[in-house]
């Protein structure tokens, strides 16, 4: 049904404890008086017409509105999630070459192939942050020999770490706070056949029992946020060896200054920096 924005809530309580799902959404932006909404409940079964005009007149009769119109209508099934992999084409990045399981052609001879679906966990290469980071990976694996291991902290999909050990085939400990990144990314190793190169775990910060023992690192990469990467600064400096390189991002062209200032505190010097649409990709050196 359609109502002014302002009715949305009230005819959206008409649905919500019958309905599967409940959605409002802007239909005509410059109608007049107001601006046209829509609102959708889904529901598993055909409801009977009846019921849901009795809901919408009651709760129209509560505040003294209009009973709306509504309509009921049938949606075909569909492959949502064969449909949203092919909305994701394939992304180079430097020497890297992105893409889905729908992508059924191979990979050029010339790239380091990453297979990567849309998945629960952030990182497909899309976003400016994870892009940079590929980029400032694919710059460095020009120039830099690694001879200890390497870490991805905050891995989210598991990316940056399997797009590291496809550079350097170099062992890497990939962690993330969050269980189920880690889920999604130990899948993608397992996709990419790099078991045996990348370990995957569960960590909150730096202290935590998957990093004892483990470092200095030869390279580590850290796309979260600008405050967390601030705040974990000398913790991730004490990580990297003599010589190592750090690749930050998840942080805007603004945030730059407060992000190098805590790291140029720990001894590190600006070696490269990448903008793209506003976010910045910082790599450091020791």
């Amino acid at each position: 049904m359609e109502c002014p924005y302002a009715q949305c809530e009230i005819f959206e309580t008409a649905l919500a404890d019958v309905a599967l799902a409940v959605s409002s959404y802007e239909v005509e932006e410059h109608a007049k008086p107001e601006a046209v909404w829509g609102v959708e409940g889904l529901f598993t079964e055909q409801p009977e017409t009846g019921v849901i005009a009795s809901r919408f007149a009651l709760v129209a009769k509560a505040h003294e509105l209009p009973e709306p119109h509504f309509r009921i209508e049938f949606v075909a099934a569909r492959d949502w999630l064969k449909e949203s992999y092919a909305s994701f084409a394939p992304i180079h990045a430097g020497r890297f070459f992105i893409y889905g399981d729908h992508i059924l052609t191979p990979p050029p001879a010339s790239v380091l192939p990453l297979r990567l679906n849309a998945a629960t966990a952030f990182g497909s290469g899309e976003h400016e942050s994870t892009f940079g980071c590929l980029l400032a990976l694919s710059g460095l694996s020009k120039k830099t020999r690694p001879r200890g291991d390497l870490l991805d902290l905050g891995c989210g999909s598991g990316i940056l770490a399997l797009a590291m050990t496809k550079v350097w085939r170099r062992r890497v400990l990939a962690t993330d706070i969050d269980p189920e990144a880690v889920r999604v990314a130990s899948l993608n190793v397992r996709h990419n056949r790099e078991h045996n190169w990348v370990r995957v775990a569960v960590a909150d910060g730096l202290q935590a029992h998957a990093l004892r023992g483990r470092g200095p690192f030869a390279i580590i990469t850290a796309n979260i946020l600008a405050r967390p990467l601030c705040k974990m600064a000398r913790g991730i400096a004490a990580r990297l060896m003599p010589g190592g390189r750090l690749v930050l991002a998840g942080l805007l062209q603004r945030q730059e200054g407060m992000v190098l200032a805590a790291y140029r505190m720990q001894g590190l010097r600006l070696h490269k920096r990448i903008v793209l649409n506003g976010w910045s990709t910082l790599v450091l050196a020791r």
